[in-house]
């Protein structure tokens, strides 16, 4: 019988709180209680069913017909239902939620928002979880060169390449150019481009568009700020790097290249204070 996990049992006796299981070589059983029954008629002496097995508040083996969100050994995004003095529990959709325990919490979760989680069956023979998420990770996907996706930031290298958990469990990872933005662990990411399948089967992600596409935001970007400001801008193509990417999420070559567009377009004009909007 394997906790966390969906089992085979045989339905042995009728009692007053529900039903008692039996695997074919345990000899204890465990009970099904009748608000875990959601097939009745299947749950009859000497039936066999499938049945999700778990431990409850006091330790003891409980066994549910109900359907839980994530099963030991899988990676699910799930949701935070309750920070706590010993930890944070999730939602797997069962009357008992699974623990964090602080040591399992990497960085830090917020109720009520989601992340992903390694689900496992800790010493006690308890369900737990972990957002230490990297090692669990499939490469098995069938997104390719191209497609977009969505994910939540777990971890960083050293280097700054940003890891990805892709929904609903693949391996990703965002290289420091292909993002401008302050990025931290547990944030979700939209529409992430696919732009790199490695060797090892992961996936090589970017928060750009393609360059006509990123050009063409950007530049809506900048004509808002400068609309905004009474047209004028402190920037332009001397602009600090670290600036533009704080301001306008872009790298000083994308800006440079917008900016040179713009000119030629008789959009904006530029000097040594900044860039000016020709109206």
């Amino acid at each position: 019988m394997e906790v966390g996990k969906i089992n085979k049992l045989k339905v042995t006796k009728k009692s007053e709180y529900g039903y008692f299981l039996k695997g074919e070589e345990e000899e204890k059983e465990i009970l099904i209680p009748y608000g875990n029954i959601v097939d009745e008629e299947s749950v009859q002496v000497d039936n066999d069913v499938e049945v999700f097995v778990y431990r409850d508040s006091k330790g003891r083996l409980i066994a549910t017909q109900k359907t839980p969100k994530a099963m030991a050994g899988e990676v699910k995004i799930l949701k935070v239902a309750d920070n706590t003095e010993i930890g944070s529990f999730l939602d797997i959709g069962l009357e008992r939620d699974v623990l964090v325990p602080f040591r399992e919490k990497k960085y830090l979760i917020l109720e009520d928002e989601k992340y992903p989680f390694y689900i496992y069956v800790d010493k006690s023979g308890r369900l737990a979880a972990t957002t230490d998420v990297d090692i669990h990770l499939s490469t098995d996907s069938d997104l390719k060169i191209g497609d977009t996706c969505n994910g939540y930031v777990y971890g960083f290298q050293t280097n700054k390449t940003a890891l990805v958990c892709i929904e609903p469990n693949i391996a990703g990872i965002i290289l420091r150019d292909e993002y401008y933005r302050t990025l931290k662990e547990g944030d979700y990411l939209k529409d992430l481009r696919v732009i790199k399948i490695y060797e090892d089967g992961k996936l090589g992600l970017s928060t750009r568009g393609e360059r006509k596409e990123e050009m063409d935001s950007l530049e809506n970007r900048i004509l808002s700020y400068l609309e905004g400001n009474d047209g004028f801008m402190r920037f332009n193509d001397k602009s600090d790097p670290e600036d533009l990417r704080i301001v306008f999420n872009t790298s000083k070559k994308n800006f440079k290249r917008t900016l040179g567009t713009m000119m030629k377009n008789k959009k904006i004009r530029q000097d040594e204070e900044g860039t000016w909007l020709i109206k």
